[in-house]
């Protein structure tokens, strides 16, 4: 893998960086309960894989300033040889310069000229080599001050690779700290296994629900269109009749007036064929279409990392039982502001079980969906716009802050970390 860039790592660190500060202050608002959680759990897992990647970024910090102190260490030595050469010819002009005597054996040279050319081209030629003489001084002087900046330089990489190195140390020290929660954390979770299977249970209802709903709402959705659509074609085709019956009337007019009667027209069996948009308006199409073009580039609904990714997974705790997510959950902080990834038009508010509130936003034939919330600003039928708040995030009965989110296409769910940004 090609090495990282010095702005591309730094950045990386950066916003590593702050992904661990963000978990770790959801991590202490769990901890905060006084009782352990799969949430707490989930917050210790992510902090431990960001720990992971900050550390992988300080070996690869370590191991781009190794690279950078060899370029410096290859240009001092370039430079070392430079000056060498450059103090050898300088000497050597020096001694060239003391065999004829300075200032008195250059008049000699000077008056000595058989003609005024020769004289002229002789002056010349001092005056070439006197500039010469001072150039190759200020060249000597020139490498010796870039010298003096790569040593400095040099040793400022030294000291920087020894205060990443201490870093990288203290860093480990953290992670293994961590994997030391962790595995409590696991331990003590794993001798409530009845009281997590009971969650799971009321967990998988919610769910189920909750998709049922959003089926239904979706499948609603889609019958309107379709009867929308019908209705269209139907209008078409009672056009295309009417003009039909009218050209043959006008026709048998002519007929029977013995006047020369319109061209026949070509026989249409049925309406003429139109690009079907599934019964969406035009401005729906367009919605659809920019909304889609935005794959991996939505913003997130709130702050926060995810817990719980999209699909099928192993229970984080209990031993050979598999969970589905409908979508992914995003732990977050207690009352986090939740906003729209896109615009739309508010499709559906409903309260439910295991849910909370759940906000269903319609992006013509996609939809986004925020459930789990505590308050909603919005209502049915209402037009919103990207960013824009709709309510906030509720807590668990054990403390822990969670947006369950989804994207759907139609019927069809969708994985929405393909959607949003990377983080």
């Amino acid at each position: 893998m090609a090495q990282k860039s010095r702005q591309q790592l730094e950045r990386d660190k950066r916003e590593n960086s702050e992904k661990m500060g963000d978990i770790q202050r959801i991590l202490n608002e769990t901890a905060s309960q006084k009782k352990v959680s799969v949430g707490q759990l989930r917050a210790i897992n992510q902090q431990v894989s960001t720990q992971k990647k900050q550390i992988d970024l300080l070996s690869d910090d370590l191991e781009l300033l190794d690279s950078e102190l060899r370029s410096l260490e290859e240009a001092r030595q370039e430079l070392n040889e430079d000056l060498v050469k450059l103090k050898k010819e300088y000497g050597q002009m020096i001694y060239e310069a003391s065999k004829r005597n300075a200032y008195l054996n250059q008049l000699i040279f000077l008056f000595s000229s058989a003609t005024f050319n020769q004289l002229v081209l002789r002056y010349k030629y001092l005056k070439q080599y006197t500039e010469a003489r001072q150039a190759q001084a200020e060249q000597m002087e020139e490498v010796q001050q870039e010298l003096v900046a790569k040593r400095q330089r040099i040793t400022s990489k030294k000291k920087q690779q020894e205060s990443v190195l201490t870093t990288r140390v203290q860093e480990a020290s953290k992670l293994e700290s961590l994997k030391v929660q962790q595995a409590s954390v696991v331990k003590e979770l794993s001798q409530k296994e009845s009281q997590l299977r009971a969650e799971l249970v009321a967990s998988r209802k919610a769910a189920t629900q909750l998709e049922a709903n959003l089926r239904r709402i979706v499948e609603k959705e889609m019958r309107e269109r379709a009867e929308r659509e019908r209705r269209e074609r139907l209008a078409r085709e009672k056009v295309e009749r009417a003009r039909l019956a009218r050209e043959k009337s006008e026709r048998e007019k002519a007929v029977a007036a013995g006047t020369t009667p319109p061209p026949v027209a070509e026989p249409v069996e049925k309406a003429p064929e139109v690009v079907s948009n599934g019964g969406m308006t035009d401005e729906e199409v367009t919605l659809a279409s920019s909304f889609k073009a935005s794959q991996n580039r939505l913003p997130w609904p709130v702050r926060g990392f995810v817990s719980d990714h999209f699909g099928r997974k192993e229970h984080p705790v209990l031993k050979g039982v598999i969970i589905d997510n409908l979508g992914i959950d995003i732990q977050t902080s207690a009352g986090e502001a939740v906003r729209t990834v896109y615009d739309g038009i508010v499709l559906d508010v409903t309260d439910m079980p295991g849910m909370n509130n759940v906000v269903a936003i319609q992006h013509g034939d996609y939809m986004t969906v925020y459930a789990k919330m505590q308050s909603v600003t919005v209502k049915p039928g209402q037009k919103v716009r990207a960013r824009d708040a709709i309510g906030t995030v509720a807590a668990d009965t054990e403390g822990t802050s969670s947006l369950q989110f989804q994207v759907w296409k139609n019927t069809t769910r969708l994985n929405p970390e393909q959607w949003l940004l990377s983080r």
